[in-house]
């Protein structure tokens, strides 16, 4: 029954998203703002609410391995899997701006998030507290003001087509909280699903959540980074991950520890690792203005020794 459940919750989350980000988007475009502070943003923000909801709901609930470890996996899967994927559809372009801003900013926020955890200011056992989760809202804020101001001074506009003019605000509104509900619901039933899963599967909860948990929220962002690969608007897609990991470590993070303070669990030093290493490698690959599909390819190949490496440790 579990595994219907689960399912049936994923179908919610996936729809819920999807109308949450197409209604927000519409509604951004309407205000002139640029295609990719609307990825970066608006996709990249609606598409991460499966991560928002799900953390939210494992730190209210206790389990911390569902809080962060949703968190963490949907970073590497973002990264290693679906940029990986996105890049060996067609060439991920990469701008200037976004190489000067955007990028390093994905990289500081991910050696600060891994410093707090494990305290390496004052030495106390691995946890996330309230006044770490207040560090990391602040620096979210101030994500938010930095890509507005950049927006504004580059003059950058939103590309509008056929398509987009018929939208409707208030429809746009209203297809946006009926997204979030669903979103909100369809999230619940996936987490209680997916711990039921781990308890019969025998595995921890940090396993469940790092792997199935995080890529299952992550689907809204590999829906819209693979579709707008498609249309070769790269740099949407491009922003729609960089965007959900900022999102996902400083905004969830923050937020999931001001519910309940996000003390041990078994996400290790070697998941927060690799989740930089993969932003490390986004930067790297980016260096020469374009992901190219062979480098995508060693993204994914890399995202899936991972899996491998987590799966060993649970057969050992």
């Amino acid at each position: 029954m579990e595994y219907i459940i689960l399912i049936a919750a994923l179908v919610a989350v996936v729809l819920g998203a999807d109308n949450l980000v197409v209604g927000s988007a519409a509604i951004a475009k309407r205000f002139g703002i640029s295609d990719f502070v609307i990825g970066a943003i608006i996709v990249g923000i609606g598409t991460s609410f499966p991560e928002l909801i799900v953390s939210s709901i494992g730190a209210f609930k206790g389990n911390v391995d569902v809080a962060i470890g949703n968190v963490v996996g949907s970073n590497i899967f973002n990264v290693l899997g679906i940029l990986g994927l996105t890049a060996m559809i067609h060439p991920v372009i990469v701008k200037r701006e976004n190489m000067r801003f955007e990028l390093p900013f994905c990289i500081a926020i991910s050696i600060l998030t891994i410093l707090l955890a494990f305290n390496f200011f004052n030495g106390s056992p691995v946890t996330i507290d309230r006044i770490d989760g207040l560090i990391l809202l602040v620096v979210f804020a101030l994500f938010i003001y930095i890509s507005f101001v950049r927006d504004r001074k580059n003059g950058t506009a939103a590309t509008s087509t056929e398509e987009d003019k018929p939208q409707n605000i208030w429809a746009s509104v209203l297809r946006t909280l009926g997204g979030l509900g669903v979103l909100i619901v369809g999230c619940d039933y996936f987490v209680d699903a997916a711990v039921a899963i781990a308890t019969e599967w025998g595995v921890n909860e940090a396993f469940i959540s790092i792997t199935l948990i995080a890529c299952g929220t992550s689907m809204p962002e590999l829906a819209a980074s693979a579709a707008a690969a498609a249309k070769r608007n790269t740099d949407l897609a491009l922003g729609n991950i960089v965007g959900s990991n900022i999102f996902n470590l400083s905004f969830i993070l923050g937020v999931s520890s001001q519910i309940n303070a996000l003390a041990g669990g078994g996400i290790t030093f070697v998941d927060y690792a690799v989740m930089i290493g993969a932003a490390v490698l986004l930067l790297i690959c980016a260096l020469n203005k374009k992901i190219s599909r062979l480098e995508g390819a060693i993204m994914f190949a890399a995202f899936v020794a991972y899996n491998i490496y987590l799966i060993s440790t649970q057969t050992l």
